[in-house]
């Protein structure tokens, strides 16, 4: 308190100051938001929603599925288990859209009939989609966790890590949906804001995590809301002075195009593809250009790459939670030269002949994980590549 009136004081580097205070300001507006919401919530929506979150983030659940009247599910290491009977749940769809959405969130619902945003909603930050089905409305939320991981707590590679200190160059972090790429990418972020001087933007759909400045300067835009689209998002990032350009989703030709031109700009780009595996993920940037331009698209393709991380979750031998298995491709000169001559096909035997440069094949790193005993023989064969080659390497352990 001075003179009365209550203060808050915030100590940053000069670099990162004028970001802090905008976030601080944002969630001082957002608690008194909340506060408002709390005392017009007659019906105790909010409530109910808050103990549903509460009680699904003890149970280690990331996603809640909510079916109003009729199912309320968790995903919990990836298995989905219903608490329909033991939550016995009841709250207002309708209150919680009017008391969560703004108006220009509303009126999207209104006419497309589903909405995505994330907010933090009782010191917890998720990621809500609305939708419609069978005349009533449904929601799908993700948890995230309060504190960014660090890389060594996901287990990145070493590899990895550095790839992450590289001053330009494109970054592919790739997976399946629920496969942790989201949780990666912030990870990676998080680590050069704490470890470098850069001038870092993030471009998501929606915002998931809120990062930390660090040393450095971090700008979080959110498509639909800070930015038109992503398009719009990396022609304003190459006017602004750069280094770090996070792409939550590399969702069209325009987008790609974008980012292969920002990185053979300068800067360092790190985008997110929902591929398998390396191969896969550069297949998927080529092929999404005309035939004309492919040949053009695999010479810049080449010339920026500076790695791909792929990932799966696996269930944990002992029953606590998941692991993730990383596949790391760095772009060296010879991966680069069969990218330029689309001899994709013998990227993997490049990968597993240079282990020790960093490179680790997806199957490869499932069954460190079984030597490790962090998995059983039966989930390295179910999530291998090459299910009998895994089959007969764990069989010979």
């Amino acid at each position: 308190m001075y003179d009365g009136v209550s203060v808050e004081i915030i100590i940053a580097p000069a670099k990162s100051a004028p970001q802090c205070v905008y976030k601080k300001i944002v969630a001082i507006i957002y608690r008194r938001k909340l506060r408002t919401i709390m005392q017009s919530d007659t019906t105790g929506s909010l409530q109910e929603f808050h103990k549903i979150l509460e009680e699904a983030g003890k149970k280690g659940a990331s996603d809640i599925h909510y079916v109003p009247k009729e199912q309320l599910l968790l995903r919990i290491d990836g298995r989905l288990v219903d608490m329909t009977e033991e939550w016995n749940v009841s709250f207002s769809m309708e209150e919680l859209i009017e008391k969560l959405l703004d108006k220009k969130q509303q009126k999207t619902f209104e006419e497309n009939g589903e909405v995505e945003f994330s907010c933090p909603v009782f010191n917890k930050r998720v990621r809500v989609n609305l939708f419609r089905q069978s005349g009533t409305c449904a929601m799908s939320v993700r948890l995230f966790a309060e504190k960014i991981p660090t890389p060594q707590m996901l287990g990145l590679p070493e590899s990895a890590v550095q790839m992450a200190g590289k001053r330009r160059g494109l970054i592919l972090v790739t997976g399946a949906s629920g496969s942790g790429r989201t949780t990666t990418m912030a990870s990676m972020i998080d680590h050069i804001a704490s470890n470098y001087e850069r001038s870092i933007l993030t471009l998501e759909k929606p915002a998931e995590y809120l990062f930390r400045s660090g040393k450095s300067m971090v700008l979080q835009r959110e498509i639909g809301i800070d930015s038109r689209s992503y398009e719009a998002g990396l022609k304003a990032a190459l006017k602004q002075d750069m280094d770090v350009i996070l792409i939550s989703e590399m969702e069209d030709l325009d987008t790609v195009s974008l980012a292969l031109t920002a990185a053979e700009m300068g800067h360092l780009v790190i985008a997110a593809l929902p591929t398998q595996n390396a191969v896969a993920s550069i297949e998927r940037i080529v092929e999404c250009f005309p035939d004309h331009r492919q040949h053009q698209i695999r010479s810049q393709l080449s010339d920026v790459l500076a790695g791909v991380i792929s990932q799966q979750l696996l269930p944990r031998l002992d029953g606590g939670g998941r692991v993730a298995a990383f596949e790391v491709l760095l772009a060296n000169q010879e991966i680069k030269s069969l990218i330029k001559e689309q001899k994709y096909f013998q990227i993997p035997s490049v990968m597993r002949g240079c282990r020790k440069e960093g490179m680790v094949s997806m199957d490869d790193a499932v069954y460190d994980l079984y030597m490790k005993s962090m998995i059983d023989s039966d989930t390295a064969v179910c999530y291998a590549q090459d299910g009998v080659g895994m089959r007969q390497k764990v069989q010979l352990f």
